[in-house]
């Protein structure tokens, strides 16, 4: 019975358990990719790192100067939203590494394995393009911003300092995306991201 209720449930999965226990210091793709792609692994570690330990402790040493010292930071609130801007951009491209983005799969899903492999390299190429022009317009209106001189009230730097992630999280996820497109034209498996497989439950699932 047990048997059966399995079964069935393989046969109606529609939802993919992906296999992504990918590591940053190693890349599936071979030569000058694979160092590209450890180049942007690296940097987004880097970058995630440094922006959630940095508001970790700004966080912290505001809260600890309120209550003990009886004065907050007067540059907390602004250094915060910088480190947001930050974290959510760099964050991007590590979500695409890992191949955690939400999917809209209706038609991907009704495709069989190798109508869904030409799906992702489409997906994945389309998606390469809007993100690189994100970051060609996010580019220009950084350059309007320092245009306009203006300044953050406490920190007293230029507004358009605070904007450059903007660009490079969406440059980065833009390769990440060529990457995949790349990975899934010369495999024959089909990849979310460079090192991480679809699994479906009426498919072979194999781990990178």
């Amino acid at each position: 019975m047990s048997n059966d209720l399995d079964a069935a449930s393989d046969a109606t999965q529609t939802t993919a358990t992906d296999h992504s226990d990918t590591r940053d210091d190693i890349s599936a793709l071979p030569g000058v990719l694979g160092t590209i792609d450890l180049a942007v692994a690296r940097l987004e570690a880097v970058l995630l790192a440094a922006g959630v330990l940095l508001m970790a402790a700004n966080t912290i040493a505001n809260v600890i100067g309120r209550y003990l010292l009886g004065s907050s930071i007067f540059f907390s609130e602004e250094l915060n939203r910088i480190l947001i801007i930050l974290i959510t951009f760099a964050g991007i491209s590590y979500a695409a590494r890992h191949g955690r983005h939400i999917r809209m799969s209706a038609i991907y899903d009704a495709l069989p394995p190798k109508g869904r492999r030409w799906m992702m390299v489409l997906i994945a190429a389309v998606t390469a393009i809007c993100m690189f022009a994100l970051a060609w317009y996010s580019f220009g209106f950084i350059k309007t911003s320092a245009g306009q001189g203006r300044l953050l009230p406490s920190l007293q730097v230029p507004v358009w300092w605070t904007l450059v992630w903007v660009p490079l999280g969406f440059t980065l996820t833009g390769i990440q995306y060529v990457l995949t497109a790349y990975k899934n034209v010369v495999e024959d498996d089909i990849y979310l991201s460079t090192n991480v497989l679809e699994g479906y439950g009426r498919d072979d699932e194999r781990e990178v």
